[in-house]
Order: structure tokens, then sequence, then C-alpha cells
């Protein structure tokens, strides 16, 4: 559980020392570190506070801090300098490194922005798209197929080549239409299926049908769809979905019968406890659409009286309470590719520092997250690789409910933020 950090005491930069966890109340622009707020961890980081001017903006946090404050410098006699001072050689070197450091950091958010930038260009239009192919299933189901099946080869071949994509979790679904739930099952759905051998086809078909499994519920009252304890008569009409998505999509002439199987049986379990036919032996590409649908509801359900799961309480409860109804090796595959800190989990630092992870690392321990940033926007926010920094690794999870308000406003994971995911093109 997140702890206040307690009041901020002003202090010298002459003052600081290993250990101790300090702020920076300055722009972020204005200073080579990553983060504002931070655990000082080598001499180097000292010695390049003590090259910034920080006067009257340097602060310090006793109850963060694992070593105490350096003593104050006395008072220097004019014309004297502090033997402790750097000579000019070093003094040079030093404000050196500090503008490499800070010309480094403001190349990786350019770079970063400018990603982010193209992601999200990428995820409106899919998002357009599917909205209005969704809508148009009933109406104009030729047309309506044939943009969802371009949606998805162009999916699975940008899956093939292993190119980094982009999924929207744990969105707010208050005034989203269901092409977010769509587009979010279908990411999932190929990240699965590439790990798990599926060819550029298969991929395709995986995606066209992840894209369309839900669009019978077109057809269900709101009403039904919004509560999750249904009347028996509610859960029978509320099923219905399945076949109705079947019946759209059939309609199109877009779906091969491989997509339209998948669509037909996502909601079967392999014990034999899900239905519509309570089938043990659904295909491969039902499986996995299955396994991710689940994750995705329980992340963000639809039914309003249903709180939605943080990403690894979501895992955590389908592997203790639902795995009989999962491919095991699906299930297992899908833990493995969101880590033990799925992207949108709320985590505290080794360093002291808040972030929201928001993509998988190289390990399931090392992630990449967002740190909090509070004196700048979201999205100018810096990222940090844990896997490139040894000295940084998460200690715990952190429940959205354990913090004030205003740092979960900023941190909010149901906001709307790409999460990055990578898949190698030699991953199949």
């Amino acid at each position: 559980m997140w702890k206040k950090p307690g009041n901020p005491v002003p202090i010298e930069a002459a003052q600081v020392a290993k250990g101790v966890y300090v702020w920076l109340n300055v722009k972020w622009t204005e200073h080579p570190f990553l983060s504002d707020r931070f655990l000082v961890e080598t001499e180097k980081d000292v010695a390049i506070l003590q090259t910034l001017d920080l006067v009257g903006r340097l602060f310090y946090y006793p109850d963060m801090s694992t070593a105490p404050l350096r003593a104050a410098p006395p008072v220097a006699r004019m014309g004297s300098s502090p033997s402790t001072a750097p000579s000019s050689q070093e003094q040079t070197a030093l404000n050196t490194e500090v503008l490499a450091l800070e010309k480094a950091k403001k190349d990786k958010l350019r770079v970063q922005k400018d990603a982010a930038a193209r992601a999200e260009r990428a995820w409106d239009a899919a998002a357009s798209a599917t909205r209005e192919a969704l809508v148009g299933l009933s109406r104009s189901p030729k047309s309506a197929g044939e943009d969802l099946a371009k949606l998805s080869r162009q999916t699975a071949a940008t899956i093939t080549q292993g190119q980094d994509i982009l999924l929207h979790l744990l969105g707010d679904r208050k005034g989203q239409g269901p092409q977010f739930h769509a587009l979010n099952t279908m990411t999932l759905c190929m990240l699965l299926g590439k790990v798990s051998g599926l060819n550029e086809k298969d991929l395709s078909d995986l995606a066209l049908a992840a894209l369309a499994h839900d669009c019978g519920k077109s057809e269900i009252p709101l009403s039904i769809l919004k509560i999750s304890k249904r009347k028996k008569f509610e859960e029978d009409f509320y099923r219905q979905h399945v076949p109705f998505s079947v019946k759209l999509a059939a309609q199109s002439g877009a779906f091969s019968k491989e997509a339209l199987a998948t669509i037909a049986d996502h909601h079967e379990a392999v014990d034999g406890s899900g239905w519509p036919q309570g089938k043990k032996d659904a295909a491969h590409s039902a499986r996995i659409l299955s396994v991710v649908d689940r994750y995705e509801e329980l992340c963000s359900p639809q039914a309003t009286d249903c709180d939605p799961l943080m990403p690894a309480e979501a895992l955590s409860f389908m592997y203790r309470n639902e795995a009989s109804r999962f491919d095991p090796a699906l299930l297992s595959a899908l833990i493995k590719l969101l880590g033990v800190y799925p992207p949108g989990t709320l985590v505290q630092l080794s360093n002291g520092a808040l972030a929201l992870v928001v993509s998988p690392g190289p390990t399931s321990l090392l992630p990449k997250v967002l740190l909090y940033s509070p004196e700048v926007a979201k999205e100018e926010a810096p990222t940090l690789e844990l896997s490139t920094e040894p000295g940084v690794k998460i200690t715990e999870a952190i429940r959205p409910s354990t913090l004030p308000s205003d740092v979960l406003e900023w941190l909010n994971p149901q906001q709307r933020l790409s999460y990055y995911f990578s898949v190698p093109s030699d991953a199949a």
C-alpha cells in the first residue's frame, strides 16, 4: 500500500547525500534526471545536483530517505572557496556530462511523443472504421464486412512482421461504443495468436472474428447488457448475442467458416461448462478469443454493477478461479505475455517513485513504466525501461484506492493511454 511521503523540507545542494530522497521543484526540462522526485543513489547524482541552479528549489523527504543529510556547509569567508569544490577541469567535464544527459533525455522524450502520436492516429482511425463497420453490419453487411476484413488483414500483417502495435486497456467505457472492446480484444488475440504459432492467414481470420464476436449485442436490450446478475430469461436472451453475431457476420460474406466458428464458440470452455453448446473441443482460435475476451471483460466490464479489476487481479482471478475453463497453455501464455505487472498496473519503484506500467519488458518483472510527474502533463511525462535501469525495480503493485485523489487523477489508468507491445518477427 502506497504511503504519502510526508512534507518536503527545503535543503541546500551541499547537504545532498546518497540515500536522500529529493524533489527538484523546477521544470522537467531544466535538469537531466528522468524524474523530479527520486532517491539519490550515486555520488555522480550528488555531484550533478550540486552543479544545478537549485537555490530555493531543492527539497527532500525525510520519510522516504534511507540516509541522513550531510551537515550544512559553513558560510565561506570572502575570497575563500570550499576545499571540496571541484577543479575547473572536473567542473567542465561534469557540465559536459550534464548537457549530454539533458540532450539524451529530450531526444528520448521526442521519440516517445512521435511514436505515441503515430500510434494514436492509427488507433483513432481503426476505432472510427471499426465503429462504422459494426454499426453497418445490419444495414450494409457486405460493405461493412469488407471494411472489417481489410482492418483484420492489416493487423495480421503488422503482427507477422513483428512491428510495435497499440493497445488501449482499461478504457473508461462511458460514452464509448463497442469498437473499443472489439479493438482491445483483437489486439490481444493477435499477440497471443502470434506467440502460439498461428500463421498470417489464421491470424487474419482470428482478427476478423475478434472484431465481430460481440456484434450481435446490438440486438440485446441495454437493460440486460448493463447488469451481471440476470434472471434466467434475461440470461437466455443475453446468450442469444452469439448466434446473432454469427448471423450478422455470415450475411456480410467476408468471414471464412473458421472465423464464423470462432465467433460461435468464443464462450465455450475446455471443461464443458461453456455455452451455447457446452463443447470441450473448440478450435484453437476460439480458445484464444475465449481467454482474451474474459480478461478484457474483467478489466473493463460492460455491466455497470461490476467493478473493474486491476490487470494483475484479473489474471490472478482467472488463474485461481477459472483455470479449468481455459486452455492451460493459452492462459499461461497470456500471463507470460502481459507479465507479472500487466499494462495498466500502478506500481511503486525501489527509488520511491510512482509509475504506471505501459508495456511488458523482456522479463515479466521489468516492464516499461510511465513515471508519475505531476509537474507536467501526462503525455509529456517520461517513460522508463526498467530492463535498462539496473538500480531500479518494482517493489509492489499499488491499489488505486490507496492513492490521494490528485495523484490518482494524474496516474489514472482508465484514461485513454497507449500501451505498446513488441512481438519479434521470429516469435512464432
